[in-house]
């Protein structure tokens, strides 16, 4: 059956993402810089850090599931059709392959989660030109692809959720980490720069400075 094929494609997609654009990217990132580059500070529960961890974790476990319960026959597809197959193949693999292309892109600087006494360079080239959280955007992509390869509602919860969770990580966690870490250098490539897509989401520029009177 077509369903059974789309829910083996869309698994097989998720596993091979997965591996590779966090365990293989982290197994790279330790042997070039000696550190994983793993963050995971504690946060408080009801913190925008915490909600976000919570969203993330519903997102990756809704992203799994939605095609095994769909492969052994626990959840039906909402939607059948063809078209909506052959899209969502080709979103979740343009959405991985900009994972990848954005954690190369970040060299020594990639982490996963913040560290909020530890100072990186601020990656501003490469993808990062287009917009500023590349790595998310691709990761909210490919959760929705893999939705619609097998349109099931547990992978909707799972794409819904990664939206929130990062729309709260950036807005509430890294950028006023970036800001206090990276102060006018990042508030000036922010005002040129959009948040997840180009020219969406760009903040206010630094206040020019005042001119010296004569």
């Amino acid at each position: 059956m077509i369903e059974v094929a789309m829910a083996g494609l869309s698994l097989a997609l998720y596993g091979v993402g997965v591996v590779v654009a966090f365990g293989l990217r982290t197994v790279v990132h330790r042997r070039a810089t000696g550190d994983s580059g793993l963050r995971r500070p504690q946060a408080r529960p009801g913190e925008a850090a915490w909600w976000s961890q919570l969203l993330f974790g519903v997102a990756l476990v809704g992203g799994l599931a939605s095609p095994l319960t769909v492969l052994i026959g626990l959840v039906a597809p909402t939607v059948e059709h063809p078209l909506l197959n052959g899209a969502g193949i080709a979103v979740a693999m343009a959405g991985f392959a900009l994972v990848v292309v954005s954690q190369t892109h970040m060299g020594a600087s990639w982490r996963i989660g913040v560290e909020a006494s530890e100072r990186t360079e601020l990656v501003t080239s490469g993808v990062f030109a287009q917009a500023r959280n590349p790595i998310f955007t691709g990761m909210v992509a490919a959760l929705w692809g893999l939705w619609a390869i097998a349109p099931a509602w547990p992978g909707l919860v799972a794409a819904v959720a990664m939206m929130i969770a990062v729309q709260l990580q950036v807005r509430q966690v890294e950028e006023p980490y970036l800001l206090a870490t990276h102060g006018a250098a990042y508030r000036a490539y922010a005002a040129r720069v959009g948040r997840f897509v180009p020219g969406l989401g760009r903040l206010q520029p630094p206040p020019a400075r005042s001119q010296a009177q004569s």
